[in-house]
C-alpha cells in the first residue's frame, strides 16, 4: 500500500493539481504524504519544508535537471528551504524557461501558421506548448507535437539552461534535507545515472515506468551505499499514489527529514 507519494507535480510547473486539490487527491488514493516536486521551481505558497493541509502531510520539494557529463539527470530535493543560492538558481532557470518558450512558440507558429495560446510565466515548459499546439489549428495532437515539432532535435526545439551536476547537487544539499536521483531507469544509460546517485542521499525506486524494469541494480546500490529509497508516481495529472513508498519505507525517509 502506498503511504507516501514523493514525486508529484502541480500547476506550478507542468502538472494539473494545485496545492488546494492535493489533499483531496491524496485522500482519494489513501495516501498520507505527498511531496510536491515541481520542475526547477519551488512552490510559492509553501513557506515551510513540511506542512499539514487537510490531513495530508505535504513535503516541499523540487525536481532539478542537471548536466552530468554526457548525461542529463533529474535530482529530487526534499524539505526545501529558500536559501539565497537556491532562490537565485530557480529564478534564473525560470527566466530562461520563459525566454525559451517564446522562441519555441515563434518557431511553431512560423512553421504551422497557427496561433498558440500559452501563458509565458514561471513554470512554463514544453508540455504547455504541446497542449496549446493540440488545441490550435495545427494538425498535431499532444504526442505528435513532441514527436514532430518540439521534441529533442525537432525542427522547433530550443535548448534551455541546465546547471551542472556539481552546482545543482551543492545547492540542493544546502537547501534540502534529502537529495536523490529520480527514476534511474528512464535514462539512456541507467548504470551511469546510478553511479552518480552514489554521491547523493537517496535513489528513487518505486516508479511507474510503464513497462517491466529490473530495479535490482538500484536496490543493490541503495544497500551498498547506504542510500535512502524514495518513490513516487511522477504525477502530472490529478491522480496520486500510482507508485510510492509503503509505511516502513517512508519511516526511514521521515527520520531523515
Amino acid at each position: 500500500m502506498v503511504v507516501a507519494d514523493l514525486h508529484v507535480h502541480t500547476t506550478n510547473s507542468d502538472g494539473q493539481l494545485t496545492l488546494e486539490t492535493v489533499p483531496g487527491a491524496a485522500d482519494e488514493a489513501g495516501v498520507e504524504v505527498v511531496a510536491i516536486t515541481d520542475h526547477d521551481r519551488l512552490h510559492p505558497e509553501l513557506d515551510e519544508p513540511i506542512v499539514e493541509r487537510n490531513g495530508t502531510t505535504i513535503i516541499h520539494g523540487i525536481e532539478l535537471r542537471v548536466e552530468a557529463g554526457d548525461h542529463r539527470l533529474d535530482l529530487l530535493g526534499y524539505a526545501a528551504e529558500r536559501t539565497d543560492r537556491l532562490t537565485a538558481l530557480t529564478e534564473r532557470l525560470q527566466t530562461n524557461r520563459i525566454e525559451r518558450a517564446q522562441k519555441i512558440i515563434e518557431r511553431v507558429e512560423e512553421r504551422t501558421d497557427a496561433t498558440l495560446s500559452v501563458e509565458l510565466s514561471p513554470g512554463v515548459g514544453r508540455p504547455h506548448i504541446a497542449r496549446a499546439i493540440a488545441e490550435s489549428s495545427a494538425p498535431y495532437d499532444y504526442g505528435e507535437a513532441f514527436e514532430e515539432l518540439i521534441g529533442d532535435g525537432g525542427p522547433c526545439y530550443v535548448s534551455r539552461e541546465i546547471p551542472s551536476f556539481e552546482e545543482g547537487t551543492a545547492i540542493l544539499q544546502e537547501a534540502c534535507s534529502i537529495v536523490g536521483l529520480a527514476h534511474p531507469f528512464r535514462y539512456d544509460d541507467p548504470q551511469a545515472a546510478l553511479d552518480r546517485a552514489s554521491e547523493l542521499d537517496a535513489v528513487e525506486i518505486p516508479y511507474p515506468y510503464g513497462h517491466e524494469v529490473d530495479c535490482g541494480p538500484a536496490e543493490q546500490l541503495a544497500a551498498e551505499a547506504d542510500l535512502l529509497v524514495t518513490g513516487g508516481s511522477d504525477a502530472h495529472e490529478a491522480t496520486v499514489g500510482i507508485a510510492g513508498l509503503d509505511g516502513e519505507q517512508y519511516r526511514a525517509v521521515e527520520a531523515a527529514l
